[in-house]
């Protein structure tokens, strides 16, 4: 890695709890004074490693395992599978691991431990608009306990509809410490997107991915910042009326200026844009090639 990367990433879910937090019911995190939808980069960074896990055959180091006795391994027991010297857990780690590669990590051992600052890093994902909570109450399969007659009763916490974003940063600086590479983040990229589209569960089922732009500069320290509070929805309901991306679009235009403005410090920039979800004027991407002259903007390949 030898250049900087900005990721602005856009996804959607729908009649469903995108990130619930256990101490609270497990209810879809809202930030009480904006009602808008937070979801952790840790939820984000899951979605990722299982991808990798589960699709790519890759060796992840936050995992859940079992030791020989059947019981969740710990920190150090996880450590001690590439190991018994730290320089031998550091090395074997780094080398087999993409998750540690990535998002770097702390790993415990016997007397010691080993920390690695993640090159990829993401803020906390925020929902575009403003969101409303809803409590839906239903009954169970069976009865509250032996010899009773009434069924028990469940209760979940949804939200109709949030468009959420994540803003992200590869640092190759801290990618020189960790060893990761340009296939790393092709996979990371892949992740993103995939994964996202590939979480089938049953408090995820109907999320999908609906934008996915990588800037990737030329200029050593440099990159613009903050994306995702330069990008707008251009609203034709109110916030918490918002069902799908047919009542909005997405406003580039003051990321553009910040890019145009930029432009002899940017490599590249690659993106991938959902069929369904529509920017404003239905012509951004082509506005971008405009205007960066000299700049590749080009179609990600997933």
């Amino acid at each position: 890695m030898k250049n900087r990367s900005e990721l602005l990433f856009l996804y959607d879910i729908v009649d469903n709890n995108p990130n619930g937090d256990p101490l609270d019911s497990n209810k879809p995190r809202i930030d009480e004074e904006t009602s808008i939808n937070i979801v952790t980069d840790v939820r984000l960074k899951r979605t990722i490693r299982d991808y990798l896990h589960d699709y790519k055959n890759e060796e992840i180091f936050v995992i859940e395992k079992k030791d020989d006795k059947g019981k969740v391994q710990d920190g150090k027991g996880r450590a001690s599978d590439f190991g018994k010297t730290k320089d031998e857990v550091s090395k074997n780690v780094l080398e087999k691991c993409i998750d540690v590669r990535l998002f770097g990590g702390t790993i415990p051992l016997n007397k010691d431990s080993v920390t690695f600052t993640g090159p990829v890093q993401f803020n906390m994902g925020r929902s575009l608009h403003k969101v409303i909570l809803r409590r839906i109450r239903g009954t169970g399969a069976f009865a509250s306990g032996a010899d009773k007659s009434n069924k028990t009763f469940r209760e979940e916490y949804i939200l109709p509809y949030s468009l959420i974003g994540f803003y992200g940063i590869i640092n190759e600086h801290a990618a020189q410490k960790t060893n990761l590479n340009e296939n790393d983040v092709d996979e990371l990229i892949e992740a993103i997107w995939n994964g996202t589209k590939n979480l089938i569960s049953r408090s995820k089922v109907g999320q999908l991915p609906r934008l996915l732009l990588k800037i990737n500069y030329k200029d050593e320290n440099f990159h613009i910042g903050g994306l995702l509070n330069k990008v707008k929805l251009n609203k034709k309901v109110d916030d918490e009326c918002i069902r799908s991306p047919k009542d909005y679009d997405l406003d580039l235009s003051v990321l553009a200026q910040y890019m145009e403005k930029n432009k002899e410090k940017i490599e590249n920039i690659e993106y991938l844009i959902d069929n369904e979800f529509k920017l404003s004027n239905n012509n951004q991407i082509k506005e971008l090639k405009d205007i960066l002259i000299g700049v590749k903007v080009k179609k990600l390949n997933l």
